[in-house]
């Protein structure tokens, strides 16, 4: 069993990933390489929660690719079952679906491709709703994708990032669209890099696979990870992994 060692605390997120009203997973972003692990996301939420989680991520896939939600019913059902703090993001790409998904009771809101193509849109919202919106970076090889990740433009996460250093951001969702689904660790020299030039919290998304990766993130100081396919598949213990979270937090 892996020792938690005492180096800067990481938050844990498990994901949970919508699309069609069950929880599933895709590779590298694939709509066509898709698992699903469960039809009651609702159930998956409270399993976390049972094993110590403290927060959740949710992912609206349906909404990421076309702007349409056929997972609300999903959303509520969850937030309504649990207590703990909750992420969304998702096809969250103007000002009346921010204030109707905060209305639920949603805690933050990650802002992608919206964000990205009008970053001063992104900035208005930051400001109007301080501390409730995260920037989702979604990366291939740095550069920023949007649409669902099945458009990929020129410009930099980490330049991106630094537009909003003084802005009230809750955070930064980073993922490597590369790593993600796979099982092949996350790109932490990436992650901690983008961490090193921002003022705000840097959760890495995509990769993580074993305990281990938890570790790398944290003594990177990276401030959070999100866990998908490996609870799912069962090789990350997310109670042992709360058990790391609160050992390096101490």
């Amino acid at each position: 069993m892996l020792t938690p060692a005492r180096v800067e605390g990481v938050e844990i997120w498990p994901a949970i990933d919508l699309r069609g009203g069950k929880c599933v997973r895709l590779r590298q972003g694939d709509y066509d390489r898709e698992t699903v692990f469960g039809e009651d996301p609702r159930e998956m939420a409270l399993r976390w929660v049972a094993q110590g989680a403290r927060r959740l991520h949710l992912v609206d896939l349906d909404a990421a690719r076309d702007g349409r939600s056929g997972n609300l019913d999903a959303v509520r059902q969850i937030r309504g079952a649990v207590t703990v703090t909750i992420q969304l993001g998702g096809g969250v790409r103007n000002e009346a679906t921010i204030r109707s998904l905060l209305d639920l009771g949603i805690d933050r809101l990650v802002v992608g491709t919206a964000g990205i193509k009008d970053p001063d849109w992104l900035q208005s919202m930051v400001r109007l709703f301080p501390g409730r919106l995260v920037l989702g970076l979604d990366a291939r090889d740095g550069r920023l994708a949007t649409d669902g990740w099945l458009q990929t433009s020129q410009q930099q996460a980490a330049d991106f990032a630094a537009r909003f250093q003084n802005d009230p951001v809750a955070g930064i969702v980073y993922t490597d669209i590369g790593r993600d689904g796979m099982l092949s660790g996350p790109n932490v020299d990436a992650t901690a890099a983008l961490q090193r030039t921002v003022k705000v919290p840097v959760i890495a998304s995509g990769g993580i696979s074993r305990l281990d990766d938890i570790r790398r993130l944290a003594e990177a100081g990276v401030a959070g990870c999100i866990i998908g396919r490996a609870l799912y598949e069962g090789r990350v213990s997310l109670s042992e992994a709360m058990k790391f979270e609160t050992e390096v937090a101490a």
